[in-house]
């Protein structure tokens, strides 16, 4: 054998890679323990930890294009149609998020954002609206996931992941909730109101009056939370109980919410998408953002996989084949549980720039 064609084969000369190209790098210790200076070296450690830093960067670029001065049109309204006096800013940003994360203590991150008026439109699944609410009556407790289901069944406790809520939870929402579901009703019924999803829950958010909550600090900012499948979960149940007690019951228009949000997405000048896990809220805002020839700053943070075909798996090169995601924007996903990453994110961005203020 030829020795030297071997080694020509194995030592494949390089090429010169650009001068401009990051290294690798992550956080040297004997520097002392510094959580901003560790956070930064994310971007240049690889994997996971780079699209972390590449997200966070992708964050701040949406914060700083709101923050500029919206254009001024002739004849054209600064605020959106819905809801109505909310101002367009330069960049609106649509937050996206599933139900097991209002369960964790994410939930906490989402209410600091809504209630520093941080981001424009929200789309949540039904268990990220009502879990938002239990959460004010009663606690959720911290379990294990290896808890068998029988047993904990006949106790009366119901188990999200490593998460325990007690049904007498559900039974207190179910008392708070019925006496304002009957003024709702007698509000259609008077014609003061057509009840849509987002409207429902914006009234909510008054009545739960309460400083934890996301949905309050939605109501008191006037922003929008829309959730097209809010009858998926206890609230739907609820609202089913209520409409056999009160034939036919309130009837929710989703289509015009449905027009809200994809207006919303149609009247801005920019947009920015922040997307935690996937299903009906990943594509709700995505689709949204498909009437405007997709999103200009994008950001996905789940753990879903693209082999199966799935929207809540497809990295964003995938909504840039459809027009979701605008095919100059430097979209990034972020692989990882959200509770893992999500805090890290916001300290770097949302709470950065509050407080930077």
């Amino acid at each position: 054998m030829d020795l030297s064609s071997a080694a020509e084969a194995v030592f494949v000369r390089s090429e010169k890679i650009a001068d401009d190209t990051p290294q690798v790098r992550g956080y040297d210790f004997n520097a002392g323990i510094d959580y901003e200076k560790l956070l930064d070296t994310y971007l240049t450690s690889g994997f996971q930890a780079t699209n972390l830093g590449l997200a966070i960067d992708e964050v701040n670029k949406m914060l700083a294009a709101r923050a500029e001065a919206a254009p001024k049109e002739d004849d054209v309204d600064p605020n959106f149609p819905y809801p109505e006096g909310r101002p367009r800013p330069a960049c609106t940003i649509f937050l996206g998020y599933t139900s097991n994360l209002v369960s964790s203590g994410i939930r906490e991150n989402i209410r600091f954002i809504l209630q520093h008026n941080l981001v424009d439109a929200v789309v949540a699944t039904a268990g990220g609206v009502e879990e938002d609410f239990i959460k004010c009556l009663a606690p959720t407790f911290l379990g294990d996931f290896s808890l068998p289901g029988a047993a904990l069944r006949a106790k009366g406790l119901n188990r999200i992941g490593n998460l325990l809520v007690p049904n007498d939870n559900y039974c207190a929402f179910e008392e708070w909730l019925m006496p304002i579901l009957d003024a709702c009703l007698a509000e259609q019924i008077a014609g003061t109101v057509q009840w849509t999803p987002s409207k429902l829950i914006h009234r909510l958010g008054r009545e739960i009056n309460n400083e934890d909550s996301i949905c309050y600090w939605a109501y008191k900012n006037n922003i929008p939370i829309f959730c097209p499948a809010l009858t998926d979960g206890s609230l739907g149940d609820m609202l089913y109980f209520h409409s056999v007690k009160n034939s036919p019951g309130i009837k929710l228009d989703i289509v015009e919410d449905l027009r809200h949000v994809n207006t919303m997405a149609v009247k801005s000048y920019k947009t920015g998408v922040i997307i935690l896990g996937g299903g009906l809220v990943k594509h709700h805002i995505n689709n949204a953002n498909l009437m405007r020839n997709g999103s200009d700053y994008t950001v996905f943070i789940n753990t879903g996989q693209e082999f199966d075909g799935s929207d809540s798996g497809a990295r964003p090169d995938e909504a840039v084949s459809w027009g979701k995601v605008r095919s100059e924007s430097k979209a990034v996903k972020v692989y990882a549980d959200a509770t893992l990453v999500f805090p890290l994110l916001v300290a770097k961005t949302f709470a950065k720039f509050y407080h930077s203020k």
